[in-house]
Parts: structure tokens; C-alpha cells; sequence
């Protein structure tokens, strides 16, 4: 895992529920914990694009419901700024589900466009996704 060279704004906080954009099976996930997140005494930790987090599936496929499983914040429509400059926000939250905390995704394929920090700092998601912003 990469560090990240842009400034991101995190802005899934802890609880929240996001849709997936992958077909793993699961359509949408709460957030359980931010993995690495270092923050202060009963503040709720959040997550911003490129985090690994762990989820609670809460709608989705039998076979993958009620199940907690990490995943990676690939999208958030709080804008964050790069350090070219520009700003980029999504017009939705979402996150891609995966096999094992190393990276690798459990779907195949992704709808919609992965942020480029997220692509940087997984390669294994980057190779899957078809468009990258």
C-alpha cells in the first residue's frame, strides 16, 4: 500500500452506509472501522478515497449478507483537492469489496470510475477498472 499524495478529505464517517460499484455480490455496506485511522479519544473514525475499511454487508446476496469484509473507498462526493490544484469530487459514495486485506478485489468488474488514488495505491483494483479519474 502506497501513501497517498493528495490531500483527500475524508468524508465517510463511521456507520455510514455506501453502495458498492462491483459484483461481488453485495449492493450496499455499512461502515464498521477505518483501518490505520489515528484519531482523538471518542472522536468516530472516517474514511476518505483510497482507505481500506472493513463493512458489514447490509443489502446484497444471500450468501454475502450479514458478513463483515474489507473494502476500499474508490469514490466520495465530498471534493478533495489534488496537488496540481484542481479539485475532484463524484456524484456518489462508493467502495469495492475484497477477497483479502492485501488488495485483491472479490469482483470482476467495476461500473462507474475509480478515483486515480485509489488506483494508485491498489494496483490490483487498478487493473480491473475500466475508467480512472
Amino acid at each position: 500500500m502506497k501513501a497517498l499524495k493528495a490531500n483527500i478529505t475524508r468524508a465517510l464517517p463511521h456507520r455510514s452506509l455506501v453502495d458498492t460499484c462491483d459484483n461481488s455480490g453485495a449492493k450496499q455496506v455499512r461502515i464498521v472501522s477505518v483501518k490505520g485511522a489515528k484519531t482523538v479519544r471518542r472522536r468516530k473514525p472516517t474514511a476518505g478515497v483510497g482507505d481500506l475499511i472493513m463493512v458489514a454487508v447490509v443489502k446484497g446476496h444471500q450468501s454475502v449478507r450479514k458478513k463483515v469484509m474489507p473494502a476500499i473507498v474508490v469514490r466520495q462526493k465530498k471534493e478533495y483537492r489534488r496537488p496540481d490544484g484542481t479539485r475532484i469530487k463524484f456524484q456518489s459514495n462508493a467502495v469495492v469489496i475484497l477477497k483479502d486485506e492485501k488488495g485483491n478485489p472479490k469482483g470482476t468488474m467495476f461500473k462507474g470510475p475509480i478515483a486515480k488514488e485509489a488506483a494508485d495505491r491498489w494496483p490490483a483494483v487498478a487493473k480491473i477498472a475500466e475508467q480512472v479519474i
